[in-house]
């Protein structure tokens, strides 16, 4: 039991049918109330005239003589049977009840509305509180407690360590029950002891922000069996205690987790704040549920649509150095730049700059769209962030990035959270093939831990772990998020009223503690076991040029493997490793074959923004010589990768002084091929001079 919620008129009552409810209970409350239900009609002469003698005539106790019919009428009808024009009507009542309801539908009816003691109605309610225990798992003893209790429930309302009027009137009753059943005589002595009970104050009050978000859900649901596990709600709960008091003293104070099983999509553990009932860190508001930049956490789906869109491929070479998209300016979060790298090796890094490249190639969908398309809520328009989607411009819950994450292991469908124990699916959508989700899953296995700097899959019989971090802007969020097994896991480290700390960094906050969620979980469920295959998708193996990651020209030195999607990775020829022409004597490079004068040698030819990086980190790389003097311009201009224009940027507006129009200048730059050496540069056709290829031009 996760909790028990009052009715509308404050009473704690809950419904169940008659064979829900122990047999025993039944038996005994027949017993102990109306011996006689299945032989009388509405009401029992005999019981009544020996009530009336008893009470009116004799001046004993008081003797009820109403039926459980009787009983029924009192409380559907609200009548006070104590007077005689009250009585009458109660009668008249329960004759008609006997005409419209079998027996049993009354009797359900009386043990699901008798007092209890409390604000408390029914034995299934009684039941849970008391003993928390369904009506159905009753003992003996249990039974014939609730049993005794409508007839007094303000005097016989069970106590822990009873031996007052509730004790005596169950020891009664067991004695009426051993007539029926001898053969319960061996469980005298148990009778003997005092009752054991709880109160309505010490009711279950587990998984609070779990609990409130499925009754905010389904409000008018009587009984709800959620998809919640106890075992590893008690897991997220008490890893995120011990890491909130161990890290307490760097500000890290509050924090949300939750844990999904992507095959049924049903929630297995929610931790909605470090303190539930904490007011200073807002404990009751549910981070599952908020709205939080994401960081990073995008990333994966950057390179996913890209993947699918034929753009690249794991081994695929992206730059990472300084550019200009538009007015837009991204840096990386260190603040430094790569220079080329493997879109894995992007990915696993979080390198800024490679992923918005990548996300401006984008084309039906971009990532917009595909966020849009995945039922992302409260998204405003696509101008107004532009690229700094890719860094986590838009807000998500976590609700929403868990759906994400599990499209990518659900073969690229999305589908909805579960929180009802057998829901279907509600709806689903395709939103990546399934060779790209994969593929991109396939990608984050390469993220070490934070603690070490191998894979712990290097480690034999350990289980693989999908993983990405993300870091928000001015250090308000961070983030972990990832797929084991047949789970995906997320933890959000934070402020609820978004003050930032240096310390909320994914890697270093939100990565640990996903860890020690992931270890805890593998701990007490040793059957985990991997559930993504590539042979289930079409995906082959091919081999590429270790330093491009396109396909091996005739002078590739290095070849790895790589995953290749049939019919949309791209296919092209390395273009960095060239043959050229070498002039003996000099050095220098020829433009044409002079016999034995010249021979053929393999360069690096990278372009000048790359090459800038590796001078900068120091990396020596094979640069071909300058062209001999005697080549002509043509000879030099027709070879190699065409100059990128860098500035002026396209899609920028650039504003001059009007009282300083002769004297203002605009830089023109270009990021050119590892031969050149000279930038001519051109307006409409008008030359206007040349610079050396790093030195910018101002016009």
């Amino acid at each position: 039991l996760l909790r028990l919620t009052t009715s509308k008129d404050d009473k704690y009552r809950l419904y169940q049918p008659l064979h829900k409810i122990s047999p025993r209970l039944i038996e005994a409350i027949l017993i102990h109330e109306d011996r006689y239900y299945y032989w009388h009609g509405a009401f029992n002469p005999v019981a009544l005239v020996r009530s009336a003698w008893q009470t009116y005539i004799a001046g004993g106790r008081r003797v009820g003589g109403s039926t459980i019919t009787m009983q029924v009428a009192r409380l559907r009808y609200r009548i006070n049977s104590r007077k005689l024009g009250g009585k009458i009507v109660q009668i008249l009542r329960a004759i008609q009840l006997e005409r419209h309801y079998s027996k049993n539908e009354i009797l359900e009816a009386y043990l699901n509305l008798a007092p209890y003691g409390y604000n408390i109605e029914g034995a299934p309610a009684a039941s849970l509180i008391y003993f928390n225990k369904p009506a159905a798992r009753l003992t003996l003893s249990e039974a014939l407690t609730l049993s005794v209790v409508p007839q007094s429930p303000a005097k016989r309302t069970p106590k822990k360590n009873d031996k007052g009027e509730a004790y005596t009137a169950r020891l009664f009753l067991f004695r009426q029950w051993l007539q029926r059943h001898p053969e319960d005589k061996d469980k005298q002595n148990i009778f003997q002891l005092a009752i054991v009970a709880s109160k309505p104050d010490r009711l279950p009050f587990l998984a609070p922000h779990f609990t409130d978000a499925i009754l905010n859900k389904y409000p008018t649901r009587p009984v709800i069996q959620t998809t919640l596990d106890s075992a590893l709600q008690d897991v997220l709960q008490r890893q995120v205690h011990q890491y909130i008091e161990r890290n307490r003293r760097i500000g890290i104070q509050n924090m949300a987790a939750m844990l999904i099983d992507f095959r049924t999509m049903e929630v297995k553990a929610m931790v909605g704040s470090a303190n539930f009932f904490d007011d200073k860190i807002q404990g009751q508001v549910n981070g599952v549920l908020a709205k939080r930049s994401p960081g990073s956490t995008l990333k994966p789906f950057i390179y996913a649509l890209g993947m699918d869109q034929g753009l690249i491929h794991p081994m695929t070479m992206l730059k990472d150095a300084p550019s200009s998209f538009g007015a837009y300016n991204p840096e990386n979060f260190d603040s430094d730049f790569a220079g080329p790298i493997k879109v894995k090796d992007a990915l696993i890094r979080s390198r800024n700059l490679p992923a918005v490249y990548v996300a401006s190639k984008l084309k039906d969908p971009s990532l917009y769209d595909f966020l849009r398309k995945a039922g992302i809520t409260r998204l405003k328009s696509e101008q107004h962030y532009g690229l700094s989607l890719v860094l986590g411009g838009a807000e998500l819950s976590m609700e929403e990035l868990l759906i994400l994450y599990a499209m990518l292991a659900n073969e690229g469908v999305l589908r909805p959270l579960k929180y009802i124990h057998g829901e279907p699916d509600s709806w689903h959508r395709q939103l990546l093939s399934p060779e790209a989700g994969f593929l991109a899953l396939d990608m984050l296995r390469f993220n070490p831990r934070p603690e070490q700097g191998f894979r712990k899959e290097w480690v034999r019989g350990s289980l693989p772990v999908h993983w990405k971090t993300g870091t928000s802007y001015a250090y308000r969020d961070a983030w972990a998020i990832g797929v084991f097994g047949h789970y995906v896991l997320a933890v959000w480290i934070g402020n609820f009223d978004g003050a930032g700390n240096a310390a909320f960094i994914g890697r270093d906050a939100a990565g640990p503690v996903f860890f020690q969620i992931v270890d805890a979980i593998q701990a007490q469920d040793r059957t985990l076991k991997p559930v993504l295959s590539k042979e289930r998708f079409s995906i082959r193996k091919v081999k590429v040029c270790a330093l491009s990651g396109e396909l091996p020209g005739p002078f590739c030195k290095r070849i790895v493997e790589t995953l290749f999607i049939p019919g949309k990775s791209p296919i092209s020829t390395c273009t960095i490793h060239r043959s050229v022409l070498i002039d003996k004597a000099t050095g220098l490079r020829s433009c044409s074959a002079l016999g034995g004068a010249t021979e053929r040698r393999i360069y690096e030819f990278w372009p000048s923004d790359l090459l800038r990086i590796f001078r900068q980190a120091g990396i020596p790389r094979r640069l071909p010589p300058p062209m001999h003097p005697r080549c002509s311009l043509a000879a030099q201009a027709n070879k190699g990768v065409a100059p990128k224009i860098t500035s002026p940027r396209y899609g920028v507006e650039y504003k001059l002084r009007v009282h300083r129009i002769q004297s203002e200048k605009i830089p023109l730059s270009a990021v050119t091929d590892a031969d050149v050496r000279q930038i001519y540069w051109f307006i409409d056709g008008h030359y206007l001079g040349k610079v050396n290829r790093n030195t910018p031009f101002f016009w």
